[in-house]
């Protein structure tokens, strides 16, 4: 029981530093252990959906503040994806949300909604719906396999 814990745990921290400031693969690791057969596929969607959402949730709250982290190294999004994110957002508004699941400019997106001050409830909405729909389509296609 306890490495169960362990795992799900493990899946729902690689999924949040995945969405934050440090590169991690959470969808390897979740393929991995849907191809091991060993876990309860709801509970590994659910730490994976949860941590890469809380994640952006980070993600917003810097963007919320971004003038006074935006110089700093430790950024996640540098300043041309910011830019690109920038004007995605602006021209299309908080549907881009939906693709926040997306490597690099889906994190970079979810910085500008804070910036954009995108309600937050609107914001966490979409974010679910996407991160959420990205790991679904990929356990399926993993269990089809």
């Amino acid at each position: 029981m306890m490495v169960e814990l362990a795992v799900y745990a493990g899946l729902f921290i690689t999924a949040f530093v995945a969405a934050t400031i440090l590169p991690a693969q959470s969808e390897v690791l979740l393929v991995g252990l849907l191809v091991a057969n060993r876990y309860d596929v709801g509970l590994l969607l659910l730490a994976a959906t949860a941590g890469n959402t809380i994640g952006a949730m980070v993600n917003y709250g810097l963007g919320r503040g971004i003038e006074r982290f935006r110089s700093r190294r430790w950024f996640p999004v540098g300043p041309s994806a910011y830019a690109r994110a920038a004007d995605w957002y602006q021209r299309y508004g908080v549907w881009t949300l939906l693709l926040s699941w997306a490597p690099i400019a889906g994190d970079a997106i979810t910085v500008v909604a804070g910036a954009a001050r995108t309600s937050f409830w609107l914001f966490t909405a979409l974010v679910l719906i996407a991160k959420g729909g990205r790991y679904l389509a990929l356990a399926w296609a993993t269990l089809q396999w």
